[in-house]
C-alpha cells in the first residue's frame, strides 16, 4: 500500500462501518508505519476519552493455585497449593475496604471439583458482608468448569452467579482467540467458539465484561489481526464489553518462554495503538498493563492510544510467578502521579468507566 496521509488513514477507518472485518491493508500499513499509527491512535484517543486517563481503586483475590489445566505460559498453577477458605477471603476483602476499593477482583485456578454452588458462596459472603463493593470475578474459563463439575450448562451457572452478587466478568481466558496458535499454548483450555458463546452469554444476561488479548509469544501478526476481528465482531453484537486490556506474555518461568521472544518497548506501544484504531469506535477504553509492562511503559502506552492504567491490584500473583518484576501494589497516588508525568488528567473510576470524585 502507498503511502497514506492522516485525513486518509481516518477516512479508511470510518469506511469500515458496522463491520467486523478489520481494513487489513490499512492495519499493515500503520504497523509498518509508527508515526502514522501514533498519530492517528493519539488523535481517536482524545476524540474518546478527552484528556482524562483512569484507574480503579481494587482487590485482586486469587483464591486458589490449584489447577487441573497444563497451559504453557503459566507459572502459577500447582498441583498442591492452597485454597483460600471464606474467611481468609472476607479478611483480604476488609483490608482493600478500608483502602477505599470499590472492586474486588476474584479469579483462580481450575481446582477439581469446585461446583457453580462453591463459587456463587464465595459471591455471597463477600456480597453479605461488603454489599456496596462491585464483585469482578470468574473467567469464561471458570464458568465452563464449574458448569462441567456441577453438570449443568453454562446459562444455568451464570443465572446462579449473577443471583449470588457477580456485577461483572473478567475477558480473561482469551489468550489469543485463534484455535491453531491456542493448541499450542493451552490446549486443554475451552475453544475460541466456546469462549464467544459464554462471553455473549453473560452479556445477554446483563453481565458486562472486558476483554483481553495475550499477545507476544508464538502468534503472528495475522493472529492478532483476527483476535481484533474476534472482540469486534462480539462487541458489535452485544456492546457487552467494558474495555480492551493488552497483556504482553511475561516468559521468565513459564514453559512457553523457552520458545519465545518478548516483544520489546516499540512493540509494546505499537500494540497499545493498533487496539486503539481497530476497535474504534466501538470499544474506547484501552487499558495498559502496569503489571505487565511496568509502570513507566504503562506511562508511555498513554501517548500511544491507552486510556486507563487498570487497578491498583494490592495482590497480584499470576504474572509475579510468570517473572514479572513489577510488585503487587500501585497507590492511587502513584496513579496520580504518573499521569499528571503525561501530561494528562488522572480520574479515578468504577469497573463500569463512572467517573469517581476524589
Amino acid at each position: 500500500m502507498k503511502a497514506l496521509s492522516d485525513s486518509t488513514c481516518e477516512d479508511m477507518l470510518n469506511d469500515s462501518g458496522d463491520r467486523a472485518e478489520l481494513n487489513r491493508d490499512l492495519m499493515r500499513f500503520l504497523w509498518r508505519n509508527p508515526m502514522r499509527l501514533f498519530s492517528l491512535s493519539r488523535r481517536l484517543q482524545e476524540s474518546c476519552c478527552g484528556r482524562e486517563v483512569t484507574y480503579v481503586i481494587n482487590r485482586n483475590i486469587n483464591f486458589t493455585n490449584i489447577c487441573v489445566g497444563r497451559c504453557r505460559f503459566c507459572a502459577f498453577r500447582k498441583s498442591d497449593g492452597y485454597i483460600l477458605t471464606h474467611e481468609e477471603i472476607v479478611q483480604r476483602a476488609k483490608e482493600a475496604e478500608q483502602l477505599g476499593a470499590t472492586e474486588i477482583c476474584l479469579q483462580g485456578g481450575l481446582a477439581p471439583g469446585l461446583t457453580v454452588e462453591d463459587y456463587c458462596e464465595i459471591l455471597e459472603v463477600l456480597k453479605s458482608n461488603f454489599p456496596r463493593m462491585h464483585l469482578h470475578a470468574y473467567s469464561p474459563m471458570e464458568v465452563m468448569h464449574m458448569s462441567r463439575c456441577s453438570g449443568v450448562d453454562v446459562h444455568e451457572a451464570l443465572r446462579s452467579l449473577r443471583d449470588s452478587g457477580l456485577d461483572s466478568m473478567p475477558g480473561t481466558a482469551a489468550e489469543l482467540l485463534v484455535d491453531s496458535v491456542r493448541k499450542v499454548i493451552c490446549p486443554e483450555k475451552l475453544s475460541t467458539s466456546e469462549w464467544s458463546f459464554i462471553i455473549k452469554a453473560a452479556h445477554a444476561m446483563g453481565i458486562p465484561t472486558t476483554s483481553t488479548m495475550l499477545y507476544g509469544h508464538i502468534e503472528s501478526f495475522e493472529d492478532r489481526l483476527s483476535h481484533l476481528e474476534v472482540i469486534r465482531s462480539i462487541q458489535l453484537e452485544t456492546g457487552g464489553f467494558t474495555e480492551f486490556v493488552l497483556l504482553p506474555f511475561v516468559p521468565g518461568n513459564t514453559e512457553l518462554g523457552r520458545i519465545s521472544s518478548p516483544p520489546d518497548i516499540l512493540e509494546n506501544l505499537k500494540m497499545h495503538a493498533l487496539a486503539r484504531v481497530a476497535l474504534h469506535p466501538y470499544i474506547t477504553n484501552i487499558q495498559a498493563s502496569w503489571v505487565k509492562l511496568g509502570r513507566e511503559v504503562a506511562g508511555a502506552a498513554i501517548e500511544w492510544g491507552a486510556n486507563d492504567l487498570g487497578g491498583t491490584l494490592m495482590e497480584e500473583n499470576i504474572s509475579r510467578c510468570a517473572g514479572s518484576k513489577e510488585g503487587q501494589y500501585m497507590s492511587p497516588d502513584e496513579f496520580q502521579d504518573l499521569i499528571k508525568k503525561h501530561g494528562r488528567v488522572p480520574t479515578q473510576r468504577d469497573t463500569l468507566y463512572r467517573r469517581i470524585l476524589r
